[in-house]
């Protein structure tokens, strides 16, 4: 392991820390609460018109965007998006989980696809800087 593999990793355990201390631990518990509709959201966002939820969708895919352009450097190698997709879904789905099973939140799949997104948007951007500072496309 190499000092960038190290701290790569460190950034990414307080990273996620973060999102999950912001995501569970700092709400309130009210009512479970679920969604188990995919793609409700769009549905909405396209019969009603709600800009609100699609602001809350984009920041969805952009909350784990740090997380998948983390992980090349973890990995210190080019990540394919099959292998951040599955990350950033288990990372989410811990996430949705929690809040369904602590009362903190809304379960739905509709974050866990956005979130798995953003990690592969994250990845795949990294992968891509990587590739033009080893002279490669």
């Amino acid at each position: 392991m190499n000092r960038l593999q190290a701290a790569a990793i460190l950034a990414e355990l307080v990273f996620l820390g973060i999102v999950f201390g912001s995501t569970v631990f700092t709400r309130t518990g009210s009512v479970r609460q679920y969604e188990l509709i995919p793609f409700w959201s769009w549905i909405a966002i396209l019969r009603y018109h709600d800009m609100e939820l699609l602001k809350e969708n984009l920041l969805n895919c952009i909350l784990l965007l740090p997380a998948g352009a983390l992980l090349p450097l973890i990995m210190n190698r080019k990540v394919k998006w099959q292998e951040a997709l599955v990350f950033g879904v288990l990372i989410s789905a811990t996430i949705e989980m929690s809040q369904l099973i602590t009362m903190r939140g809304l379960f739905e799949w509709d974050d866990m696809i956005h979130n798995g997104l953003g990690c592969v948007i994250g990845c795949v951007i990294v992968n891509k800087i990587i590739g033009i500072f080893n002279g490669k496309k």
